[in-house]
């Protein structure tokens, strides 16, 4: 059945409504709030399926089933109100103001962008993606992602300095820091259709990513932080319209851009957008001979999430500690670079080394393989990985990443090697732990970036 625009304004006004219990947040004991909303889950849990409400909460034609928005929304609240409570008898502190945040993004933020999903459908004259099954599948659409993101920010800010204005005051570059990361955080997350409900990743996925940030105790001016949003999420953009990204890699490379921005500067995200250009530009290095291999990457080549965040998890970790921990800057700079020389040499090495005329060789047994098989290793493509990482060495020198000391020729040997060594135990990490399904292709990455940078960390502890 087909859901009416109408209808959804209906539902998620509801919805809204139910977001706002987060304005009496100040005022009731965290007890008082967990009960609240419980007593909330059950009432939507136990409403009669003859009831009007019932019918404005579910899908039309949808009678058997239960207001699953709804339900999920309120269980969200109300699990986060609970660990919050819970963790007032431990020494630690889930502040009240971050799960109103998380409630708004979800609310106004994902409220407001499911109705432009729905409208921008009806005019297609398709609304039948989104089922009742319990998989949404959702197309693309720049709009609403970029809707749930600005729209989340706004309304996250808005309620952040409401419940802190009654309760304990924080600096507003905190809260709009805190709530950029939940914004993004929440757009990526409602993007990628998995059989979880959106109530559900959304809010507790956003809550969670800002209590760790929070946690850091760390900000940055909001204006510094409003022109590092806009400078990654039009970089993230610009690849998304040049096809090296697919809608997640955009939201997911604003976050990472976000990220190293806030914590380092702005010339450490250019290092690794040097990275994802490089890959995005090589993967369709001889697209169409790679294609008839049956090698190619899919989506054109489009990066999605899960690449975005296996090549830059390391990267982002490396980030926040040389700001958290300046006592070792140098360690985790190394550590950074190391990572995204490996990643660059990596994804040089696999999209040129597949286009090598001759046979690959297994890494493990040095015997003659097929091209695009895990782990086979060729002259071209080690040849690419050396390039690689040292074009990442050259430009972190050039925009003054490293400076121009004693120590910069040691340096720039450090990230070239890091980076090789880094790409030859992804391709033994194919031909191992990969091949019998241990590791996907993804985790192989991650695990190749923390060899990388661990590597570039403890040559500058010894040589340096």
């Amino acid at each position: 059945m087909q859901l009416t625009i109408r209808h959804e304004y209906r539902r998620q006004a509801i919805h809204v409504l139910i977001g706002m219990i987060v304005l009496i947040f100040p005022f009731l004991h965290i007890q008082y709030l967990v009960a609240l909303s419980l007593m909330l889950f059950l009432f939507i849990l136990l409403l009669p399926r003859s009831s009007k409400l019932w019918r404005i909460l579910t899908y039309s034609g949808a009678s058997t089933r239960r207001p699953m928005g709804a339900l999920c929304l309120s269980g969200s609240m109300s699990i986060l109100l609970l660990i919050a409570w819970i963790l007032t008898f431990t020494s630690y502190e889930f502040p009240i103001f971050l799960i109103g945040e998380a409630i708004a993004i979800t609310t106004f933020g994902d409220g407001i962008a499911t109705i432009l999903r729905v409208t921008e459908q009806a005019k297609h004259g398709s609304l039948d993606d989104i089922s009742y099954s319990g998989r949404r599948v959702k197309p693309e659409s720049v709009r609403v992602s970029l809707t749930l993101l600005f729209v989340g920010t706004v309304f996250a800010s808005l309620i952040g300095l409401w419940i802190t204005y009654w309760t304990e005051p924080i600096p507003f570059q905190l809260i709009f820091f805190i709530s950029v990361i939940g914004a993004v955080t929440g757009a990526l997350l409602e993007c990628v259709s998995t059989k979880i409900h959106d109530n559900i990743t959304v809010p507790i996925g956003s809550a969670m990513a800002m209590w760790l940030f929070a946690s850091f105790g760390y900000s940055v001016s909001y204006t510094y932080m409003l022109l590092a949003f806009a400078f990654a999420l039009v970089l993230g953009y610009l690849a998304y319209r040049a096809g090296i990204a697919d809608m997640s890699g955009l939201l997911s490379a604003t976050l990472v851009g976000v990220l190293i921005i806030a914590f380092t500067d702005v010339w450490w995200f250019l290092l690794l957008l040097t990275f994802y250009l490089l890959g995005g530009g090589f993967t369709k290095y001889k697209y169409r001979y790679k294609q008839s291999l049956g090698i190619a990457q899919g989506k054109g080549g489009a990066r999605g999430y899960k690449n975005v965040f296996s090549n830059s998890l390391v990267a982002i970790v490396a980030s926040i500690g040389y700001t958290i921990f300046p006592h070792a800057a140098n360690i985790f700079l190394y550590i950074y670079l190391g990572s995204v020389a490996t990643a660059t040499g990596d994804t040089l090495a696999s999209e040129i080394g597949t286009t090598y005329k001759g046979k690959p060789r297994m890494i493990t047994t040095l015997k003659e393989v097929e091209p695009g098989v895990d782990g086979g290793v060729s002259s071209l493509g080690e040849i690419a990985a050396i390039f690689g990482s040292m074009v990442i060495a050259l430009f972190a020198l050039l925009v003054g990443v490293i400076e121009i000391d004693q120590y910069y020729l040691l340096g720039m040997s450090i990230i070239t090697i890091s980076g090789f060594v880094g790409t030859n135990i992804d391709s033994l990490l194919g031909a191992t732990m990969q091949k019998r399904g241990i590791l996907s292709n993804n985790g192989v990455n991650l695990a190749a970036t923390i060899a990388g940078g661990v590597v570039a960390g403890v040559m500058w502890i010894v040589l340096a």
